[in-house]
C-alpha cells in the first residue's frame, strides 16, 4: 500500500512539475497584431457618443482590425423592416481608414444580454424563430458582402456557451447558419467562437474557416469572489487545446481579450474605480497582452475600447496612452 501511495505521489508531483515548466514554455510573439471590439450600444450605456468613440478608435488610437456586430434587436426593431443605417455608418468609417472589420451576424452576439433578440420574436414558434432569424442574417450578409471594409464573418459568439440570458445554440441550427453564410457570400472566410476558459472547443474549433477564443485572465464569480486563470490556463493550455481539436494556431484568433472589470453584477458605471481596477488595472492589462502573446495565435481583438474612452473623460488617460503603442497592422 505504501508502495502504491509512494508512485501515485510521485505521479502526481511529476505532473505539477510538468504544468509549471509548461507555464513558462513559449516565448513572446512580437509579430502578435491586436484588433478591438466595438458596440455602439455599450457606448451609450456609458453615456458616451458612439460616434466619437468610434473615432477615437480608429484616429487616436490607429486601430486596423476592427470586430462589430450586425445586432438584432437594433436592426430590426420591426419584423421585416430593416434599419442599417447605425452599422452602415461603423462600416463606412473603417473602410475610409482601410480598417478590416470581423462581422458577427446571428442571435447571439457580443455584450449582454448575449441574446439580443427583438420583442417580437418572443412568441414565435421554433420554426418561425428559425426562419426570421435566417432572413435576417440573410439580409446583413448580403448588405455587407461586397463591403470594402469587411474582412471576415462571425457566425454566433460562443454558440454553445450558457452564459446570459441566452440558451445554447443546437449544433444543428450552427451548422445551418454556417451553410447559409457560405452559400450567400462563399468569398470572405467565417469565424466560429468559444469560451477560452469553460470549453474544450470540440464542437467549435473546427466549425468554420476560423476559430475565435475569449482570454479572460481575472473574474468575479459570486461564490469565489475575484480569482484569476493565470495558473489554470496559461498560454501553453491554448495551445494545448488547439493541438487537440486539430487546429493550427495560425487560423485562430482570440477573439475577446479582456482588457476591461469583470465586477460584481457587471453594473460598471455604479462601481468606484478602486473595485473596477481589482481585476482590470494597467498592470493587469500588461499582462494580458504579454500572455496572449505567449499562444502562438497571430491576433487578439481586445475587449473595453468603450471603458478605456470612459475611463479617460474620468481623468485616467494610462489605458488609452497603452493601447496606443500596440503593433495595430
Amino acid at each position: 500500500m505504501r508502495k502504491v501511495v509512494k508512485i501515485l505521489a510521485t505521479i502526481f508531483a511529476g505532473l505539477i512539475i510538468l504544468w509549471v515548466v509548461f507555464f513558462f514554455i513559449g516565448s513572446k510573439n512580437t509579430n502578435m497584431i491586436y484588433g478591438v471590439s466595438f458596440n455602439p450600444e455599450y457606448a451609450s450605456y456609458l453615456k458616451l457618443d458612439p460616434k466619437i468613440v468610434f473615432g477615437a478608435i480608429l484616429d487616436n488610437w490607429k486601430f486596423r482590425y476592427i470586430r462589430l456586430s450586425a445586432q438584432w434587436d437594433a436592426i430590426e426593431k420591426k419584423q421585416g423592416q430593416y434599419d442599417f443605417s447605425e452599422l452602415d455608418w461603423l462600416m463606412n468609417e473603417a473602410a475610409k481608414r482601410n480598417a478590416k472589420v470581423v462581422l458577427v451576424v446571428g442571435r447571439k452576439t457580443p455584450r449582454w444580454p448575449e441574446c439580443h433578440l427583438p420583442e417580437w420574436i418572443k412568441n414565435k414558434s421554433l420554426e418561425e424563430y428559425k426562419q426570421t432569424l435566417f432572413d435576417f442574417i440573410s439580409a446583413a450578409v448580403k448588405r455587407y458582402k461586397m463591403h470594402p471594409a469587411l474582412e471576415s464573418w462571425q457566425v454566433e459568439n460562443e454558440p454553445f456557451l450558457a452564459f446570459g440570458e441566452c440558451k445554447p445554440l443546437p449544433q444543428n441550427v450552427l451548422q445551418e447558419e454556417l451553410s447559409l453564410v457560405k452559400k450567400i457570400d462563399s468569398s470572405h472566410e467565417i469565424m466560429v467562437t468559444d469560451s477560452g476558459e469553460l470549453s474544450l472547443w470540440t464542437r467549435t474549433a473546427r466549425a468554420a474557416d476560423i476559430f475565435g477564443t475569449t482570454m479572460y485572465r481575472v473574474v468575479w464569480d459570486k461564490w469565489f469572489g475575484y480569482w484569476s486563470y493565470d495558473w489554470i490556463m496559461p498560454p501553453f493550455a491554448y495551445r494545448l487545446k488547439l493541438w487537440f481539436n486539430g487546429r493550427s494556431p495560425d487560423k485562430a484568433y482570440i477573439s475577446e481579450l479582456q482588457a476591461e472589470p469583470w465586477i460584481p453584477d457587471m453594473n460598471l458605471t455604479d462601481a468606484k474605480l478602486d473595485e473596477q481596477f481589482k481585476s482590470m488595472s494597467l498592470k493587469q492589462m500588461e499582462k494580458n497582452i504579454n500572455t496572449a502573446a505567449r499562444t502562438g495565435m497571430p491576433r487578439a481583438y481586445l475587449w473595453g475600447a468603450e471603458w478605456w474612452y470612459w475611463l479617460e473623460k474620468e481623468g485616467h488617460g494610462e489605458f488609452a496612452d497603452f493601447v496606443k503603442n500596440l503593433k495595430k497592422e
